[in-house]
């Protein structure tokens, strides 16, 4: 086993057990002792662990959502599988909404100049999408949010009130049975409103965003059709997606050439 993949393992272990310990690492995964204290720094020094003596615990849920431009760093090879995998559910004449989470921004980056029309609250989904001709953009305006370059208020809500669209793709920062959440409330009000304009609701969401809940509760996963990820999911996740009828696509890496 690779050393990243005994990582993501042992995350994976402390997701249910919540602490772990160097002897416990040592007999899953058949390895030394130096090379479960390595294992153990290197996951402290990505903050995904604190250390403790003589082993490991998870660190608070809460956290800091980067900035947007940080954010387009973060798994950007799997958001543009998901986004690539989502744009090819975009049709001639299709009008959809389009969402400002990074992983949503792959999607327009992706989308080719087929004739369709996009509503989105992004001005940087807006400045992508304005280089693509064949593609009628309406931005919604509203108060801007400076550090993520989303439009929020009763503006945006007002306006999109008044549209019907046949897709929504909607990102967010976690996905599980409590339902869709996202870090700050006034992105989970727009996506609220969102997805109540559209006949099919898409979720994009890479696999760091499974089985976490955040602090602003948006959906229900019973108000969703599609999620789009880039990685089999667990058994657990599966059961809650399927007890919802949510049906599941992976973008897999041999998709994208």
């Amino acid at each position: 086993m690779y050393q990243e993949e005994r990582l993501e393992a042992i995350i994976n272990y402390l997701k249910i057990e919540k602490r772990i310990s160097v002897e416990q690492i040592c007999s899953i995964f058949h390895v030394s002792r130096d090379t479960a204290r390595r294992d153990l720094v290197k996951l402290e020094e990505i903050k995904a662990v604190i250390r403790t003596r003589g082993g490991a615990i998870l660190p608070s849920a809460h956290h800091k959502i980067k900035d947007y431009t940080n954010r387009l760093n973060h798994v950007s090879a799997e958001k543009k599988r998901i986004g690539e995998k989502a744009a090819s559910l975009i049709l001639p004449g299709d009008r959809v909404i389009l969402d400002s989470s990074t992983t949503v921004q792959a999607c327009a980056e992706s989308l080719s100049e087929e004739d369709c029309t996009v509503i989105t609250n992004s001005i940087h989904q807006a400045g992508i999408l304005a280089g693509k001709r064949g593609i009628q953009i309406h931005l919604l305006g509203g108060e801007l949010q400076k550090e993520h370059g989303f439009l929020y208020g009763s503006a945006v809500l007002d306006k999109l009130a008044n549209y019907h669209v046949e897709k929504a793709f909607i990102g967010l920062v976690g996905i599980s049975a409590h339902g869709l959440t996202i870090a700050h409330e006034e992105d989970g009000m727009v996506k609220r409103r969102m997805l109540k304009q559209a006949e099919q609701v898409i979720i994009l969401a890479d696999h760091s965003k499974m089985e976490i809940t955040d602090f602003f509760k948006f959906a229900d996963l019973s108000e969703i059709d599609i999620v789009i990820t880039d990685r089999e999911l667990s058994e657990n996740m599966m059961a809650v997606l399927e007890k919802n009828h949510v049906e599941l696509l992976i973008a897999d890496t041999e998709e994208t050439g």
